[in-house]
């Protein structure tokens, strides 16, 4: 397992990237830094455990700012870059599909003539040691149907402007590679969720519904199935295949746990109803509404995780349900990290329905 002195993380205080900085800083003894541009759904109060380390840096810099994404790598000497930094969310795509552009393929080569032009300096030791691992998402291989999984050398069919974007900068990535010989590792993961989730996406959105006993959206029948990995499985991984991960090599990483949209939310709506149980009012799965469906919508995702299994020996360590029922407690427990941004920068609004 390769050890760094120093780990580069970009897009640090979003959700997954703030498990991947406290992992970091608790499972190993390198220095963290932590670059992201701060856009809405970042949080330094994700880090707030870390924030005070010795071995903790922030840095508030876009990836599409050139010459600040190499001040940066210049100050603190990375051995390794861990790029999360990306817009996430498929309908906010749909509704504004030009920041996806901006910053998941614009801003990735940016990042990666940046990177290139940096490890392309080191002496022959430190280029052989360096290593970028671009972190990308299962649905850049479009829509499985019932049966099947997605492979690490399966076509790309990205269906929605989210993952087009980040189909493009996985090939941005192998291509400088290719190219330029940048030592690189890509992985592409399932669903996320876990503590300190932006509450736009399905699973801390229901939560909260639920909580405030407000309605439970179900896009179309919500049989749509999606795999389901907890985010400091991903972390725990990410670190994984950066260290131990072949050059020139991708790696998909998922939880095995593969549910209806409709089950998920009615297990969280019964989860809650347990953990916040309020007798003599109806039981939260009567919150459930059927709305209309996002625009494009794909049937399944389900990851084939055999070759990290096979190679690196990773596997999850949650099942569905103890990871859920510990992220529904997460969000029951912390109102000091959710309520300012539910009360501002997002209120549970729809999003994602194309505009005529």
């Amino acid at each position: 397992m390769t050890r760094f002195r120093t780990i580069l993380v970009t897009g640090g205080a979003g959700f997954i990237g703030s498990a991947v900085c406290r992992h970091l800083i608790a499972a190993t003894d390198s220095t963290v830094v932590n670059l992201d541009a701060l856009t809405y759904a970042a949080n330094l109060y994700s880090l707030a455990e870390i924030q005070d380390h010795p071995r903790y840096r922030f840095e508030q810099v876009n990836i599409c700012d050139g010459p600040a994404v190499a001040r940066v790598l210049q100050e603190h000497q990375p051995d390794a870059v861990l790029h999360l930094a990306a817009e996430s969310h498929v309908d906010r795509s749909i509704e504004g599909p030009v920041t996806f552009l901006e910053t998941n393929v614009l801003g990735t080569g940016i990042l990666l003539e940046r990177v290139r032009a940096y490890w392309s300096a080191l002496d022959d030791s430190a280029q052989a040691r360096f290593r970028f691992h671009h972190v990308s998402t299962d649905e850049v291989y479009g829509s499985l149907g019932p049966t099947g999984l997605f492979v690490e050398d399966m076509a790309y069919d990205p269906r929605s402007p989210y993952s087009a974007s980040k189909a493009a900068s996985d090939h941005l990535v192998s291509a400088w590679h290719h190219t330029y010989g940048v030592p690189v590792v890509i992985s592409n993961c399932t669903n996320n969720y876990g503590p300190y989730q932006f509450p736009e996406k399905l699973i801390p959105l229901v939560i909260l519904n639920a909580l405030e006993r407000k309605p439970l959206p179900v896009y179309g029948r919500g049989d749509n199935i999606r795999d389901w990995l907890h985010v400091e499985d991903h972390a725990r991984a990410l670190h994984l295949v950066l260290t131990r991960g072949e050059v020139g090599r991708k790696y998909n990483i998922g939880g095995n746990a593969e549910r209806r949209n409709l089950d998920v939310v009615e297990q969280i709506a019964d989860l809650v109803d347990t953990l916040r149980p309020e007798p003599g009012v109806p039981r939260r799965r009567d919150l459930i509404r059927f709305v209309a469906d996002r625009p494009g919508h794909d049937q399944r995702y389900a990851m084939d995780t055999s070759r990290i299994l096979r190679e690196l020996g990773w596997q999850p360590q949650e099942t569905f349900e103890s990871g859920l029922k510990q992220t529904v407690r997460w969000y029951l427990d912390r109102p000091d990290w959710w309520e300012p941004i539910r009360g501002t920068v997002y209120r549970g609004q729809r999003l994602g329905l194309v505009q005529s």
